[in-house]
This record gives C-alpha cells, structure tokens and sequence, in this order.
C-alpha cells in the first residue's frame, strides 16, 4: 500500500485492531523474551558537560520486575492492592508499574512535585497501602504515613541505576555535600534490599483484562481530584493503537523513544512506556525535561526517533541558544499533547528536525489517547485530527448532550472505545455523569469538519494547562483560602506566550488588611506543587458572582481578554 496510514485514517474508514486478551506485562516478557540484549532503558545525566549514562537490557529489567513483585508479595501485597509510585522518571519507577501489574494490584502513581497535603490526599483516596518513592521524597512520606493506611513504606535512591562514575558524584556532591542521605524506619525497607532477597521466578498471579490495572487522578468536570479506573485491557488497547499510529516511523538503528514526559502522566504512560514495550524500544529517560542540556545531548548521542512531547518543551528546544551544536535530525516523529500546539512551533520544529510534529487528543479518561493527526498523511493543523482505531467520537449539544450536531457546529466532544475507563474510583454519581450509554463524554468543546476531523475549541471545565499540567483552580483556591489575609479569592488561566496559559489569581483581602502579590505567591509555593501556585496576583475590592453567589471565573477571564485587547489596539501604529 502506498499510503499505509489511509488504512486507519481515511475519512469514512472504521478501522478496527485485533487486540491480543493479554495484559500489558505480558508483553514485557515477550521482550525478554525475544530481545534480551536489547536496551530498555538508558539513563544517566551530565557531569563537566559530559553525559553518562547507564542502560538495562529487557533480559535485565523483566528479571527486575519479577524480583519486585516477588517482594511485594512477601511484604503481603495481594491482587487489587493499591501501590503508590511517588517517582520521577527512572528505571526504578517502571520496575514498580511493570511488578505491580504483575501481581494483579493497581498502580496508583503519585505526581512527585506533590507535598504533603497533595499526597496525603491522594494516598488516602486510593486506600494504598504500599508506597515505593524516592529517597529525596522520603521525608513527605515520613510526614503523611500517621494519617494514611500505609503499611509498606519502600525508599529508593535516584543514583541506583546511574553508571559508576556519576554514581560517585552524586554521593560526594550531593549526599555528603547537601546532607541527602536518609535514614529510613525499621519498618521500612530500601528497593535494592528487597529486590536482592526476592526470587527472579515468574510470579502465579491471577489477572483478568477487565481488572482495574491503573488509577489515574484527574479533576474530571468538577475540579475535585478524582481517579479513573483504567483496566489491563484499557491499557493494552491504547498502547496497540499507538503501536499502529507509528507502525510507520522510518527506524534506522539505534532506535529509541524519548521520556521526558512525566511517567505518573497517562501520556506518558502509554505513548511513551508501554508503546515502547510493545515495540522493543529502548527508552530514554529525562528526569526533568526542563534540563536541555541533557535533552540535547541525550538526543545527540543516542539518535532517537521518537520524541513524544507538549508544546512548551518543543519551543524550549527551538529557542535553545546552542541548538546548533547537536544533531537533532534524528527525530522522524513527534506527537504534541495536553495543550493547544501553536502554529508556528509546529513548523519551525519541523523545519529544524525534519521531523513530522503533530497534534492529537486524549484525557485520562481514556487511558489517554483517542484523536490524532496521520502521521505521515492528511496532516491538518489546527486540529488533533481524527479518532482512533475502533474510536468513534460525535459533537453533541452542550445543554442535553442528547443531539448529535452536524459538522461544522460546536458542542461538547464525546467518545466512545475499548480504551475509555471503567468509571471513577469510588464515584458512582461522577461515573454516571461521565459515561451515558457507554459514551464518555469529555467536557470539551469542539467542532468537526465534513472529512471527520475534530478542533477543540473551548473547554467546558475550568481546568487551567499551563506547560502541560492540569491544575484545578478549586486546588489552588482551597490553599488561597487559608492566607490569614484573604477574604475571598479566585483562579483562572490567563493566556501565556510560553506555556500556554499561566495561573493568576483575583484576590480579596479582608478588612484593613494588607498583602503583597510576592506574599500570596509564596504562601501558595509551600502548600502547593511549583506549577500549581500563581504566577500573577491580582488584588479586587470585590468578585464578579452569579445571583446564588458563585464566582463568575470565566467573567474575570473576559475581563482580562478585554484589557488585553485594548492595549494592543492602543499600542497599534
């Protein structure tokens, strides 16, 4: 076929996957299997403008995963037991995912830029039981476990899979220097201590396709955090799918995908882990995408091909000062998400790499992808394309959700598939309000065109993404709320040239009462992730609200829009 992608995108076309009834560590044993030698993982970091890193075959890491899940079984972990990851991106993290689901519990990863009010919240929400985190997160553990159900605390030091020599930096420069080792509870147990003790043999664990394999957190249409249900055949059938949307990537060795996105992220987790599995891919990890240095120079040395990402980190890379010293030209394909993809990023990457960039659509919801642009066909900026195999999708009216609109009109996005969740975790009445008659219905406003694809238009939620994170302004505003000062507050996302929108906050103080926007934005850094805390405080004498009294956000987001016109037509020859 001359054009293979037609066969999953051409417009009027159902395509449909015959997805194998196995669950997704299966597939890891496959790799093992087939590929022992191969890379499954490489990390590292830089030291004196050197990058060193470390690599694990899948012989190695499958022999990990079974020692893992051997020794969460002897600490008691049973099927449908919760696990908390509280990670970054690093081999021990996918060691953790992979053991849990072999054992039949549920994955339940932790954002590691969570403190303690954040994770004690989430800890207790999913009921979990058993915790895996970084040593340098150890003490927000420490802090949390008197209130939360943990039994089985595991702590982890990031150097462990570091080559020998930035192994022996990291503990002179950091551990001794910066004090960052720790000492853990006698009830408490470190990763390498378990897993030396544990068995290699293949754990019997029963797993059946429709258990619940993942939950993933998200605000859904309320803003109050909640999890989605994702089961072992959820998770398989978006990573087959993503298979088939880069089934026809150009590979010429050495092939790799780049990880840069956070793992505890559903985008990650598929687009990035779990495609790579099933592809026997090495994976590159990246600790924090906001190094380019070690970005840059990973992709220098090790010539990926796949490079999934958000907005904000492509345009970091095209505006890179030194961008010329690398050879970057490797990256044949490249699938933006979680923000609306500006224009001229997309074609400015493109012209640096060679690469396709293109644009798609997915929430936790669905484990998480359901649109996206053809990778080598109808590329149509704009929009994130069009659904995905065995994905149907329709726009129907905001008020009923009941009539289905035609093309060209706007209303809200819903969809249904083999990768949409089960439900909410121990939320009937949100599950029913999201899936009506096997419909997820995703709180977003969209339009599609007269060939099937879809434009995103206007979010129903009040979800702010900014750099590609969701943040939830009731999040934000609880905190907001317990400032002394504060009488009433507000959180909206303002437009932002860099990471797409940013938070700010509308702030009321009490009475006779005094603060400055450096006051609250501090106030809000210690209680919250780095990214969830205001970037713009602005004070009011008071808040535009509804007759019932509810706070008119999308009233203080026109309000600023309107300003922010003006100025430019002032400023305007």
């Amino acid at each position: 076929m001359d054009k293979p992608w037609l066969k999953y995108y051409e417009p009027g076309v159902r395509a449909h996957i015959d997805y194998p009834a196995r669950p997704m560590h299966a597939f890891l044993d496959d790799a093992a299997r087939e590929s022992p030698n191969v890379a499954a993982t490489i990390f590292g970091g830089v030291v004196q403008d050197t990058l060193l890193d470390a690599q694990l075959s899948y012989g190695e890491l499958n022999d990990l995963v079974n020692r893992l899940a051997n020794a969460l079984a002897a600490l008691g972990v049973k099927p449908g037991d919760r696990v908390a990851l509280y990670l970054p991106n690093c081999p021990q993290y996918i060691i953790s995912y992979y053991a849990t689901l072999r054992l039949g519990a549920i994955v339940a990863p932790n954002n590691p830029m969570y403190v303690p009010r954040e994770l004690e919240f989430q800890l207790n929400d999913s009921g979990a039981e058993t915790i895996i985190c970084l040593s340098r997160l150890y003490p927000y553990v420490r802090t949390v476990r008197p209130n939360t159900k943990l039994k089985n605390v595991i702590v982890t030091s990031i150097k462990e899979y570091y080559p020998p020599r930035l192994k022996a930096v990291f503990e002179q420069f950091v551990e001794e220097k910066d004090g960052h080792r720790v000492t853990i509870g006698a009830d408490e147990h470190w990763f390498q201590d378990i897993i030396a003790r544990a068995s290699a043999a293949p754990p019997n664990a029963p797993v059946k396709m429709e258990d619940t394999a993942v939950l993933l957190y998200t605000g859904g249409t309320t803003g109050v955090p909640k999890a989605a249900e994702i089961t072992h055949k959820n998770v398989v059938v978006n990573a087959f799918q993503c298979k088939e949307w880069v089934a026809n990537v150009p590979k010429d060795p050495p092939d790799a995908t780049i990880v840069a996105l956070p793992l505890y992220h559903s985008y990650a987790m598929t687009v990035c882990m779990n495609n790579a599995i099933l592809q026997k891919m090495p994976m590159i990890l990246i600790p924090d995408p906001r190094n380019l240095e070690h970005l840059l120079k990973t992709i220098d040395r090790h010539q990926p091909t796949f490079f999934p990402g958000v907005p904000t980190m492509y345009t970091a890379v095209i505006h890179y000062p030194e961008l010329s010293k690398y050879n970057i030209r490797c990256i044949k394909a490249c699938l933006s998400g979680a923000a609306p993809l500006p224009v001229e990023v997309q074609t400015k990457f493109q012209a640096l790499t060679g690469a396709r960039l293109i644009e798609g659509y997915g929430l936790s919801e669905a484990t998480p992808v359901t649109h996206d642009n053809p990778l080598f066909g109808d590329n149509r900026i704009g929009t994130i394309g069009v659904p995905f195999p065995d994905t149907d999708a329709k726009i129907v009216d905001i008020d009923t959700g009941e009539k289905e609109l035609p093309p060209g009109e706007p209303g809200e996005l819903i969809v249904m598939g083999p990768q949409v969740m089960k439900g909410y975790w121990n939320k009937p009445d949100e599950t029913r309000l999201a899936l009506r008659n096997g419909w997820l219905y995703t709180g977003d406003i969209a339009v599609m065109d007269q060939d099937g694809y879809f434009r995103i238009v206007d979010r129903k939620k009040d979800m702010i993404i900014a750099g590609g994170y969701n943040i939830y302004p009731r999040d934000v505003e609880e905190v907001l709320y317990q400032h002394p000062q504060i009488l009433e507050a507000a959180v909206a996302g303002v437009a932002d040239a860099y990471r797409g929108e940013a938070v700010k906050a509308y702030v009321v103080l009490k009475p006779g009462q005094t603060a400055t926007p450096e006051d609250i934005i501090a106030f809000c850094r210690e209680r919250l992730a780095a990214y969830k805390a205001p970037k713009i405080v602005e004070f009011r004498d008071a808040l535009p609200k509804t007759m019932v009294g509810k706070i008119l956000r999308r009233q203080l987001v026109a309000e600023d829009q309107a300003k922010a016109q003006a100025t430019q037509k002032t400023s305007s020859p």
